[in-house]
């Protein structure tokens, strides 16, 4: 198997890893309030994802409907195509999941306070570890999607040329067949 088409797997996995990371953490600090390190993971770490959750669930109320309604089917999804060799079901993951991943990063900008900088536009970034998470995760998605795109474009490169190819044996079997006839009527024509 080609390692770029095992290379489209990788968005899918990293928002379902930290997708499942941030569920299992939220969890966790259900059993264990009084963790620190759990608040710290928490509130650091998977913060986006507590965003993305407080914007999704004004549309739907289900606990744990990041991880169970979308980072898990598109990695099912990933999974389907990697094992069946097929590109449809891995191009659809790849490109639901950069989605995904942009959805989380507009989630962040709800309710935080926002800062003035140069632009004198409002900009509301992640910061510490949940940036390096939130880039982790757009970098994968990006990556998988730009690479879904480029076995695309070979595919279609191998048809046009498939193609080319085919219409050239075609002429060159079109010319024989046309020679043939008018050396024979050249022969007929020139026997007494």
């Amino acid at each position: 198997m080609n390692r770029l088409f095992k290379l489209q797997f990788l968005g899918p996995f990293a928002l379902f890893a930290a997708t499942l990371c941030a569920e299992l953490a939220a969890r966790a600090l259900e059993y264990y309030p009084s963790s620190e390190f759990l608040w710290f993971i928490n509130l650091r770490i998977f913060g986006i994802f507590q965003r993305s959750h407080a914007v999704l669930s004004q549309v739907v109320a289900i606990d744990g409907f990041q991880f169970y309604g979308i980072a898990l089917p598109i990695f099912l999804l990933a999974c389907l195509g990697l094992a069946a060799k097929s590109r449809l079901p891995l191009t659809v993951a790849t490109h639901l999941s950069p989605v995904y991943a942009v959805f989380l990063l507009l989630s962040w900008r709800v309710g935080v306070p926002t800062t003035t900088q140069a632009s004198l536009g409002p900009i509301a970034v992640p910061s510490g570890a949940g940036l390096y998470v939130m880039a982790t995760i757009l970098g994968t998605c990006l990556l998988s999607l730009a690479v879904t795109h480029l076995l695309y474009v070979f595919a279609v490169g191998k048809e046009i040329r498939a193609l080319v190819s085919w219409l050239e044996r075609r002429a060159l079997a079109h010319r024989k067949q046309t020679q043939l006839p008018r050396r024979l009527r050249l022969i007929d024509a020139e026997a007494p």
